[in-house]
This record gives C-alpha cells, structure tokens and sequence, in this order.
C-alpha cells in the first residue's frame, strides 16, 4: 500500500472545530455515546427484524405478504446496520466496551465480518476517503467506475442503467465473495489485512454457518426452494440498495473530491487530514428527521467522519457547529437539501465517468 501523508501541521481548523465540539458536549452535560434514544431504537429494530423473520418462518402467509416482509426485513436490517452495528463497532454506541463488541455482531448476524469490516471502514475508508488505489469502498472494477482517475471500459457507458441492479447485489457479493476473497488474500483491497487469531477464524466460520443454516437452509425447508429464492432475492436487493444509496451518497456525487494513488511508494495529499475530509465527504436530507433515524445519522456524513467515536444521535446539533466553522475558514460544505437531489446527483454523476475520457476520443480521432 502507498504511504499518504496530510499536510497536518496547519490545523488550525481541526483544532477549534474539537474545542467547540467539547465545550458542546461539557456545556450540555452530554456524553459523546448513545443516550436512551439509541437504546430505544435498538430495540424497537430488533424486536421488528425478529418479529418479520418468525412471521415468515411460522405464520401461514399469502405470497404477496411474504414478499413484502422479505423486503421490509431487508430493510430493517439495513437500518440495524446503519444505527446499531455502526456506531457499536465505532466505538460510539457505549462507553461500555463490551457491549459495543456484543452490537457489532450484529453485523455477523446479517452474515458479514466484523472484524475485517472494522478495518476496512474504521481504519481505510475513515483515513483515506476517495483515495483511489487504496479506499475499499470505491475499488476499480470493470463494472462501475466512481471517479476519473480510475480505467474506462465500455461497458461503463450504460452503467448508469445497470446501477440499480448492481447495488442490489451487493449484499450477496459481500457475504459469499468478498468476505471470503479478505480472507484468504490476507488483503482488504491493496491493505494488508490484520492476522486472524484462532478466535476470529472461528467467529467468520461461525458465522458463514450461522447465515447458511438459518437465512437458507430453514427457509427452504419451510418454504420450499423457489419461494425461498424469491424471497431471499426480494430481501437482499431491498438490504442490498438501501446500504449502496446510503452510502454512495455520502462520497460518490458531484460535489465530493477525489485523490489517486497510481504507482506512488508515497503521496503527499496538500490538505489537513480534517480539511480532506470535508472536501471529500457530503450530507444530504440534513431536515429530514424520518431518514435520519432510520440512515443511524448517516445523512449527517461531514460529522461522522470528522468525528467517528461520537454517537449519531449527536450529528444534527454538531452539524450546527461545523457548519458554521466551515464558514470561518472558507471550507466547504458539501450537502443535498433533499434524498432526491442527492441520489439524482450520483446519477448524473456516474452518467458522466461513463462517458469515454478525454484521451480515448483523442486516440480514436488520431486514428
């Protein structure tokens, strides 16, 4: 992996955004963790993804209420994702260590890795935000491409057609392909992975087994195959698009930066780290109180990435905050007022890196 160096020895913006973000916190007599609304959704998420999962398991439904339960429990643990095991296996759920271990199981419940999950996002993705050559969660591939600096193929040119059914998939690519190509490549994209102890060999088997017996295996045995098959295909491509949207919205739109690696042994980004990753991150439906709380604040993408550990309960009144220190030192702030605007931009965004680079038109009207 290429070694990226920040420019942080000017941080001064960093540094006064922290001591307001404190003094907001001791001021209001606050911890920086969740509170009693986290809890609450906890619970109410949870008790709705077993409530779906035994219904479909138990209750002799008609096939059109069982479709539309595959997918409201796609989406519910989607949102369990996005409030619980994020924010657990951040470190912000609790000050008690061992429960935000136990919640960011929860993530291997939905039959994914935790523990190359928290390297992969935590480490990779929170230091270097649309680096490409380094950042996972905008790896080159010849199916999608999400930034200028990354290879053209022609396929690319419809890719704006084929997105949503991609994003659809992903859920099932994690779990049965990219799960097991960290694994055993020893690599989280160009990263070299962190060893696995005997333990968290056990825990990824463990829970490979766990999504097979009981997100397969028994459903067919009550179901039958293929109204399982629709099922299972209903459920992940509602997870499946919810996760991608929410976060290529984020960092895969118009407004957003990008940095290139290429062959570098080392790379000197000009920018503070903070200042990077106001530059390369934005927010969208900030008003929006329903998205928030079933996005776990991830609308609010700027403050979680400036500040990770902190709960996303917290976001929208850092987002005061922030707002206003970008304005002081003449930093941007990249937002979507509404989850229309902000998804039509990513579209419009990969419309265009589907286009042939300037250099391939040139090359075609050398020849």
């Amino acid at each position: 992996m290429s070694k990226i160096t920040f420019s942080n020895k000017n941080n001064e913006f960093y540094q006064s955004l922290k001591l307001a973000v404190d003094d907001y916190f001791e001021t209001n007599h606050l911890k920086k963790t969740g509170d009693w609304r986290l809890f609450s959704k906890t619970i109410i998420l949870v008790a709705s993804a077993l409530a779906l999962y035994g219904s479909l398991m138990l209750a002799p439904l008609d096939p059109w209420i069982a479709v539309l339960f595959c997918a409201l429990l796609g989406f519910t643990l989607a949102s369990i994702g996005f409030s619980v095991m994020h924010d657990a296996n951040h470190g912000s759920y609790s000050t008690n260590a061992n429960l935000n271990d136990f919640l960011g199981m929860s993530l291997n419940a939905m039959g994914a890795s935790s523990y190359f999950w928290k390297q992969k996002h935590n480490i990779i993705h929170h230091t270097y935000t649309n680096v490409d050559g380094i950042d996972d969660d905008i790896a080159k591939s010849p199916i999608i491409r999400q930034c200028e600096t990354q290879k053209w193929v022609p396929a690319h040119k419809i890719q704006h057609l084929y997105l949503l059914p991609v994003y659809s998939l992903s859920t099932i690519f994690w779990i049965f392909i990219m799960d097991f190509k960290k694994y055993f490549s020893g690599k989280i994209y160009t990263t070299e992975a962190w060893k696995m102890d005997t333990k968290e060999k056990l825990i990824f088997w463990g829970t490979k087994i766990f999504y097979l017996a009981v997100y397969m295996a028994l459903p067919i045995w009550v179901w039958g195959f293929l109204p399982w098959l629709v099922g299972y295909l209903v459920m992940n491509a509602t997870m499946g698009l919810v996760l991608s949207l929410v976060f290529q919205l984020a960092h895969v739109v118009e407004n957003t930066e990008f940095e290139h690696v290429g062959m570098d042994t080392s790379k000197h980004i000009e920018t503070a780290w903070a200042e990077f990753q106001i530059r390369t991150t934005a927010n969208f439906a900030m008003d929006n109180k329903v998205i928030s709380w079933f996005v776990g604040g991830l609308n609010f993408q700027v403050e979680h990435h400036l500040f990770p550990k902190v709960s996303h309960i917290h976001y929208p009144a850092l987002s005061k905050i922030l707002m206003q220190k970008c304005k002081e030192f003449n930093l941007p702030y990249n937002q979507y007022p509404t989850l229309s605007q902000a998804i039509a931009s990513h579209f419009r965004m990969m419309r265009s890196l589907g286009r042939p680079p300037a250099d391939l038109h040139n090359q075609a009207q050398a020849a």
